[in-house]
């Protein structure tokens, strides 16, 4: 990157990469953990929704203003890819976000331990600070991203079992206004 475009990516806000699966729609807790099961909320995009998928419940509506609050730039980072914007966004109140295209994942990155999301991102923030959000992070991919990316990054990590809480929204909060 040259000199000005790093100047250029560094004035702009930061993106945050969201994934749907774990982050938003919380899965793989056992009877024990969640005896009455996950909690299911209701939109006004429910009627709209009901077709689409039906772990769209487990999405609290409640994240969408709250994502929109951050101080940042939203991009979905998920395999669910445009249907993000066609079921997800309408969910939680959100507009048509960006979309991280995923290339064919590499045999190199999959021996390294490497995920297969983590250069794709790279490329995709070009300098920009960024958050990642999504339940599959390792510390290979911060190890990564930490030597190949020359602004400020966080890699959230969210327990798939809870999805989003309120305390990982204030982590991103107060990384995202340190900035």
């Amino acid at each position: 990157m040259t000199g000005s475009a790093s100047a250029s990516a560094s004035a702009q806000r930061p993106l945050l990469f969201l994934d749907v699966d774990g982050p938003l729609i919380p899965f793989g807790a056992t009877p024990r953990e969640r005896p009455d099961g996950y909690p299911t909320y209701r939109t006004s995009a429910e009627a709209a929704a009901a077709d689409a998928n039906p772990l769209l419940a487990r999405i609290n509506p409640e994240f969408g203003p709250r994502l929109m609050a951050l101080p940042c730039d939203l991009v979905w980072a998920t395999t669910w890819m445009a249907d993000a914007n066609d079921a997800v966004a309408p969910w939680l109140g959100l507009p048509e976000l960006p979309v991280v295209s995923w290339p064919d994942p590499s045999d190199e990155d999959e021996r390294a331990g490497l995920h297969w999301k983590t250069r794709p991102l790279l490329d995709r923030a070009d300098g920009r600070p960024f958050v990642w959000v999504d339940d599959e992070i390792t510390d290979t991919d911060r190890a990564w991203v930490t030597a190949h990316h020359q602004g400020r990054a966080l890699l959230h990590r969210v327990d798939p079992r809870q999805g989003l809480t309120d305390t990982d929204f204030a982590a991103l909060a107060k990384w995202l206004r340190a900035g």
